[in-house]
């Protein structure tokens, strides 16, 4: 009883490390598995009002991006992989309308390249493309939402028209967005435009509302936010010293600090864990120096009869290291056991926006689990077995 109820701590401390590591790594999926396929080296450039008076102009104005900003960035940035603008539409009450059928929904202008930063899924048709740009097509692509709403199950929509603010705009497509980072509304109650259309419907000229770029994985996008920003600064009259006019969002930088922050929960845990751990390879210790002490006068017999003290640590150690491995071993298959069946009951209720999905540990963790409990199995054994070896076999004999 004695040794089970020590084994006992060395099973709760490898179950609760499995356990840890599984939720852990469950968390870090659900998470990432939402935001893995947008694309991790972008970053996207927005107006503010000025902050200091320059070139003739007055502080706090408002100025707006251009269509030939994109153009001077690509020239001056060979690093720039994509490049897109974004123009975002009014939220206007039933903006859009198919017979009788009446909807409000986002309306965003983009270009092709958008479709590799913020991947999605044709449904039907296809996505914008270069010549939708170049001639200025009303054309739409429309999200699964959209879809649903503004048509009935199993139609084609490709060819439709629909009312966008009063302008007829074929349907050449229906996207389902594979990533849950969605900039400017949801995608799947999002209606996309060629941006030069949208330009041309809502009277914007040549003014556009954000510009999303991504950088080839060779050059980290943050290496060259700043340069980016001097450059949109000379293009549209902004002092140099002005640190609020030109606002961006690094996503690299965000799925940098999401991927510090699942290491900083992965060492937390290895920390708690080992500590638990810890704590049960301590009572096991313990009961292998109360052993020692009852074994005593065996011990002496054995050392008198010419047992040599190799044999005598084998003995000690050996035993505390199966007491540890058995409960540990034991501990490791029922960690792993409820991982599974966790996972099995995620599965038979999928969800897309599930923020915990596949709880399991790796081969990794498994191997270093093990050799953290053999390990702690022979410690657990070294400061008994020598005790043991301080025994004096004459001393011992008269042990009572």
């Amino acid at each position: 009883m004695r040794s089970m109820l020590t084994a006992f701590g060395v099973f709760w401390g490898i179950f609760m490390l499995v356990i840890m590591s599984g939720a852990g790594w469950g968390l870090e999926n659900g998470i990432m598995s939402g935001i893995k396929d947008f694309a991790h080296n972008s970053c996207y450039f927005f107006t503010n009002r000025t902050t200091v008076a320059y070139d003739g102009f007055r502080k706090g104005r408002w100025w707006s991006l251009h269509s030939s900003d994109m153009e001077v960035l690509k020239q001056s940035f060979p690093e720039i992989r994509l490049i897109s603008p974004i123009l975002f539409g009014t939220w206007s009450e039933k903006n859009t309308m198919r017979g009788d059928k009446y909807g409000t929904y986002s309306i965003k202008g983009l270009s092709p390249d958008y479709q590799y930063i913020e991947p999605q899924t044709m449904l039907y048709g296809r996505y914008i493309n270069n010549v939708d740009i170049l001639n200025a097509r009303k054309v739409c692509v429309i999200g699964k939402r959209v879809y649903e709403e503004m048509f009935h199950p199993g139609e084609n929509p490709l060819g439709q028209l629909l009312q966008i603010n009063g302008i007829a705009y074929s349907v050449i497509g229906v996207n389902i967005p594979v990533t849950q980072v969605q900039i400017g509304g949801r995608s799947e109650e999002s209606i996309i435009l060629p941006f030069s259309t949208m330009q041309q419907s809502y009277r914007r000229g040549d003014n556009i509302d954000c510009i999303a770029l991504a950088a080839y994985d060779s050059t980290p996008v943050s290496e060259i936010e700043d340069m980016i920003k001097d450059v949109l600064k000379k293009q549209n009259h902004i002092s140099p010293d002005d640190l609020q006019a030109v606002m961006s969002m690094n996503v690299e930088k965000e799925f940098t600090m999401f991927n510090n922050l699942f290491s900083g929960i992965s060492w937390l845990i290895w920390i708690v864990g080992t500590g638990t751990l810890l704590a049960g390879i301590v009572g096991v210790s313990n009961i292998m120096l109360v052993t020692v002490k009852e074994r005593t006068k065996e011990i002496g017999i054995r050392r008198a009869l010419g047992a040599r003290p190799r044999t005598i640590i084998i003995q000690i150690m050996g035993e505390s290291l199966l007491l540890t491995s058995v409960a540990g071993f034991t501990g490791l298959a029922a960690g792993v056991g409820l991982l599974q069946l966790v996972d099995m009951m995620l599965q038979s209720v999928p969800s897309e926006t599930m923020f915990f999905r596949s709880p399991q540990i790796s081969f990794g963790t498994a191997m270093a689990a093990t050799a953290v409990l053999l390990i702690a199995g022979m410690l657990a054994g070294m400061l008994p077995a020598w005790r043991a070896l301080q025994i004096k076999a004459i001393d011992a004999i008269r042990e009572e």
